[in-house]
C-alpha cells in the first residue's frame, strides 16, 4: 500500500459501503464531497486530521531502518532456539548468542 495522499484515503476508513461521492470526480476536494445516503459529512478538519494521522502511521511503519531490520531478523523459531541454548548456558545477558545476533542487526541499521 502506498502512502495515503488524499482525504479520500481517510474517508474510506471511517464508514463501509458507498456512502460518499464527488460532485466533480476530476477535482476531488472537500467542497466537492457529497453524501450519498443523507449522512452528515465529516468536517474538513476531521478529514485533514484523519489523513495526517494515516500518513504519520504509514511513515512510522515504513521507516527504512525498520524494514531493513525486519528482512534480516532470524525466524522466530531460530530466535527461540538461540534463547533456549542461551538459557541452558546461563547466558541471558549481552554475552548470549541471541543478544549478539539481534544487536548486530540493530547496529547495522540504527534508528534514523
Amino acid at each position: 500500500m502506498s502512502r495515503p495522499s488524499h482525504i479520500e484515503d481517510y474517508l474510506v476508513t471511517i464508514r463501509t459501503g458507498a456512502w460518499f461521492g464527488w460532485t466533480d470526480s476530476k477535482n476531488k476536494i472537500y467542497s466537492n464531497l457529497k453524501m450519498l445516503k443523507g449522512d452528515t459529512p465529516p468536517t474538513e478538519k476531521e478529514c485533514t486530521d484523519g489523513l495526517k494521522s494515516l500518513q504519520d502511521k504509514w511513515d512510522e511503519n515504513n521507516k527504512s531502518y525498520k524494514k531493513n531490520r525486519e528482512k534480516e531478523y532470524p525466524k522466530v523459531s531460530e530466535q527461540l532456539d538461540k534463547l533456549y541454548h542461551d538459557m541452558t548456558a546461563g547466558k541471558l545477558d549481552a554475552t548470549g548468542e541471541w543478544h549478539k545476533a539481534i544487536k548486530a542487526i540493530k547496529d547495522k541499521y540504527p534508528k534514523e
